[in-house]
């Protein structure tokens, strides 16, 4: 069965740090453009940071720029979110996604037809 897996969330203080991971099971990471959603509690999933095909195009949220970043090893079929000086706010589950094509072209939900299950990213002191 096709699958994203994501990897690497749990607790953390704010201020402090979290790599997630987004691992692809039975098909091939490196043709699509990959995207990191997040719903927080009680709140719409929103787009966070989405990364090209080749990793020469990314993109990031405002809420995020200058604190996370999204790389992919496509040797490894898999794609990072680094995400630094956490805060409260950034509490939420993590998903990412694969686009359609190989290019990031927003975060409208329908440009995307793989989707992992998510994990839990809680940011409190």
């Amino acid at each position: 069965q096709l699958q994203l897996v994501e990897s690497g969330g749990g607790l953390v203080q704010p201020g402090g740090s979290l790599r997630l991971s987004c691992a692809a099971s039975l098909f091939t990471l490196e043709d699509y453009a990959i995207a990191w959603f997040r719903q927080p509690p009680g709140k719409e999933r929103e787009g966070v940071s989405c990364i090209s095909s080749s990793g020469d195009n990314t993109d990031y949220a405002d809420f995020v720029k200058g604190r996370f970043i999204i790389s992919r090893d496509n040797a490894m079929n898999t794609v990072y979110l680094q995400m630094n000086s956490l805060e409260p706010e950034d509490t939420a589950v993590y998903y990412c996604a694969s686009a359609r094509g190989d290019l990031c072209l927003g975060y409208a939900m329908s440009g995307y037809d793989l989707w992992g299950w998510g994990t839990q990213v809680t940011v409190s002191s």
